[in-house]
């Protein structure tokens, strides 16, 4: 494999690491000459490939392993496509380099896109690649926070820029408004939960969780286990809202053929991607490092496999599909729910434009042909030991 062409700006990522705005481009570099497994015939082998730039919504991690992957194992190329994966970062909005016509697909969460289309972005949820979500509130058993009504009167962190409405929601629910808590604007790491200013703070199951998990318990000397802390899942209590999807551009989707053909072919390497980063835990983990992720080998691991029990196994037919019941959650949460001045995500119902299942469902169609699982019934997460730091 040839050396990727990295481009870099120094940044803080939300692992309190220095991190980059990243252009990597590894498009043919599979493993061999040959078509990776599940080629696309329709590719012609000599055929040129089409250009093609995708947005994430954070810096290189396990959270985007799949698209990571299409990459690497030459899943992409196989669709005749020469993809670019761009970083991003606290000051990047994936929505809105997508909507201002830099890249051709971003990856970002639902509640934030739902407030950008209101405010006039024109684009597409075309695959819903999380089907659960991975927010949570976690805080130490001393502080007996079971609950979102125990969060009254307490603590609460939150990065907030579209992050918190989960929280919100959770609160509201139980009768716990904004003004009940003391809202603690959290750092994109876990110093302030650790140091005890936080009593509550937010954490991704995939990433702040483990940072936690490999952090040393002062108290013992060893590192803190699950055992020590208290998780409150919005998935249990029932705010949980869409987050990862694939985002397009609803203008061309609505008159360019060629971008209607490219979106699928888009959408089914990248679901190749995530099988195999589903069926290949570890040597996903390692693609993603490899690739410039500066996160540890035990994290990285951890989060690819919590990232696969976001995803797998699918409950909505197949992994990208948009279920509606989740997709009708979302968006009353959005109209529902207030945050710290009364405000809400979106006043009104989005337009139909918001999301499409038309390609998604023919990518499944022709992945299923192909015998590709795209279910992932029997998935079983694997067992992973965290080291201290993550290393």
């Amino acid at each position: 494999m040839g050396s990727p062409k990295i481009t870099r700006r120094a940044m803080l990522g939300r692992t309190g690491l220095a991190a980059a705005a990243v252009g990597l481009t590894l498009a043919g570099c599979g493993s061999s000459g040959d078509a990776s497994p599940g080629a696309d015939a329709s590719s012609g082998g000599g055929a040129s490939l089409t250009p093609v730039k995708l947005q994430l919504q954070w810096v290189a991690q396990a959270q985007f392993a799949g698209y990571y992957a299409a990459l690497d194992q030459g899943f992409y190329k196989d669709a005749g496509l020469d993809v670019s994966i761009l970083e991003g970062g606290p000051d990047i909005v994936p929505q809105d380099v997508l909507s201002a016509g830099d890249v051709d697909y971003a990856i970002s969460w639902v509640p934030k896109v739902l407030g950008s289309i209101e405010k006039g972005a024109k684009i597409t949820n075309v695959a819903q690649i999380f089907e659960r979500s991975g927010t949570t509130q976690i805080s130490f058993k001393d502080k007996n926070i079971t609950s979102p009504a125990d969060l009254k009167g307490k603590n609460v962190g939150s990065w907030g820029y579209g992050n918190e409405w989960e929280l919100f929601a959770g609160m509201q629910k139980a009768g716990v408004e904004v003004g009940d808590i003391k809202l603690v604007q959290q750092a994109f790491d876990m110093n302030g939960f650790l140091a005890g200013d936080i009593d509550a703070a937010q954490a991704m199951t995939y990433n702040e969780y483990a940072q936690v998990l490999e952090s040393e318990n002062p108290a013992t000397g060893q590192l803190f286990t699950p055992a020590d802390l208290n998780v409150i899942s919005w998935n249990d209590v029932g705010t949980n809202m869409l987050q990862d999807a694939i985002w397009a551009n609803s203008d061309k989707l609505g008159s360019d053929a060629a971008y209607q053909d490219q979106t699928t072919r888009f959408i089914k390497a990248s679901i190749k991607g995530w099988v195999y980063a589903r069926d290949n835990p570890q040597p996903a983990a390692d693609i993603v490092t490899n690739a410039g992720s500066q996160l540890g080998k035990s994290h990285q691991l951890w989060q690819t496999n919590e990232v696969n029990k976001l995803i797998w196994p699918s409950a909505s037919g197949g992994i990208g599909m948009i279920s509606d019941d989740a997709w009708t959650r979302t968006v009353g949460i959005a109209k529902g729910t207030k945050n710290e001045t009364g405000a809400t995500i979106i006043s009104a119902d989005p337009p139909a434009t918001a999301k499409s299942t038309t390609y998604v469902e023919k990518a499944l169609t022709e992945l299923k042909a192909e015998g590709v699982d795209v279910e992932g019934k029997g998935f079983t997460p694997a067992t992973v030991t965290l080291e201290q730091g993550g290393a």
